[in-house]
């Protein structure tokens, strides 16, 4: 996934259930039509990190679990006189652990000056969405609000298709805007002997897409996406830390779908390319293939590669510089600096498996298992930061769905 950067310290949480919040992204379909039923559905999400020293670089750094994630999400999606739908999601997540202050290390545990995130934080969030169908496309708008102790974020977006006569191109044109607030003044932040400042962050997103139906058996897409953001990118939790108060990026992103008669199971490729002026450069490719099986089972392995390159004004391990206690000391005062692993150059590969069980024309279950792993040698570019311990996750998903 692209490199996080957030000052909240539900970081994980926050990450894993963004795509709720984001810019809504297009599907692999030629045509929007109105849904003729309801669903409602609900997801639960457990999560766990950890980090383990498999190098003389990291030998000194403990092998331990990190941060865990318990998360619920509830989903309605109703038709409204045959022409509109109203769709509502309710969150919650609760983030337990702590993630180091600098590069692998500084965890409370290992260190009682550096702060990083607070155990037993809990984020509420709720988006709402509306939709008008029309013979050719649609129009989204949509408004998401989450809040936790020390962050608030508010999302609204408005998203158009349009497909050709034939129904075999459709085109899409969206945008959205986030305004998030951050209290530095949490206890668990490093301390400081004044009161600082609120600070803002806003981000402003636009997509394009096309998706085009070449054959009866392959769907193509590709979308183009720009975020424009200013305000405060510095993580507090992670000190010394310092990063521009600009950051703007661009995502490419193309899909094929292939299915296949034999087997009556389908092909999703995808590869995006991300760039943005913190000088990060990723690469990721995913490969997904859904099976159907008898008496209403559905297979879908999934394989994901990732690769990015390291911001510009990250430090390495070795070129660390430290004060007298050992804790790090940025090169020059004001200067832009980061120890934070998420912005180190590193590869990562993603194994997964979705089990889904159609029990009866109403009701669907299913149950999703994703294994991450990232390295500094796995890097496409070369080998990252030879410093930073191997870090992994472990995600598990259940959704349960109910059309009404």
């Amino acid at each position: 996934m692209p490199p996080l950067s957030t000052t909240s310290s539900t970081v994980f949480g926050a990450a894993l259930l963004a795509a709720a919040f984001a810019l809504p992204s297009v599907q692999l379909a030629y045509a929007d039509t109105a849904p003729e039923r309801g669903v409602v559905s609900m997801k639960y999400l457990n999560y766990q990190d950890s980090q383990s020293a498999d190098s003389p670089l990291t030998a000194s750094l403990p092998s331990m679990d990190r941060i865990a994630v318990n998360a619920l999400s509830i989903k309605a999606v109703v038709p409204v006189a045959g022409e509109w739908s109203v769709g509502v999601s309710l969150m919650e997540d609760s983030v337990t652990g702590a993630s180091p202050a600098y590069h692998s290390s500084g965890f409370p545990a290992s260190k009682s000056d550096a702060k990083s995130g607070a155990s037993g934080e809990l984020r509420h969030a709720v988006d709402i969405q509306l939709t008008r169908y029309f013979q050719q496309g649609s129009v989204t708008t949509g408004t998401s609000y989450s809040t936790e102790s020390d962050y608030v974020s508010r999302s609204y977006s408005l998203q158009a298709s349009l497909s050709t006569e034939d129904k075999n191109t459709s085109f899409t044109l969206g945008g959205s805007f986030n305004d998030d607030s951050i209290d530095l003044n949490k206890p668990n932040v490093v301390a400081s002997k004044q009161q600082l400042p609120a600070e803002k962050k806003q981000v402003v997103a636009g997509l394009f897409g096309v998706t085009r139906v070449l054959t009866k058996k392959d769907i193509v897409q590709f979308n183009l996406g720009y975020t424009n953001g200013s305000g405060y990118f510095t993580d507090p939790y992670k000190d010394p830390d310092n990063r521009p108060r600009d950051r703007n990026s661009v995502t490419a992103l193309g899909r094929w779908n292939h299915h296949f008669d034999s087997t009556d199971g389908t092909a999703q490729l995808s590869y995006r390319y991300y760039a943005d002026t913190f000088g990060i450069r990723a690469h990721t490719l995913e490969a997904e293939y859904v099976q159907p099986l008898q008496h209403g089972w559905t297979l879908t392995p999934l394989l994901r590669l990732y690769t990015q390159s390291e911001a510009d004004f990250y430090f390495t391990v070795a070129e660390e510089q430290v004060n007298g206690d050992g804790t790090p000391k940025p090169p020059t005062s004001g200067a832009y600096y980061t120890e934070d692993q998420r912005l180190s150059a590193f590869g990562a590969l993603t194994l997964g498996l979705k089990v889904s069980k159609q029990l009866n024309q109403d009701w669907l279950v299913d149950l999703k298992f994703e294994k991450y792993e990232q390295r500094d040698e796995w890097n496409l570019g070369g080998s990252g930061d030879p410093g930073v311990a191997t870090f992994s996750a472990r995600t598990i998903q259940i959704g349960l769905s109910r059309k009404i």
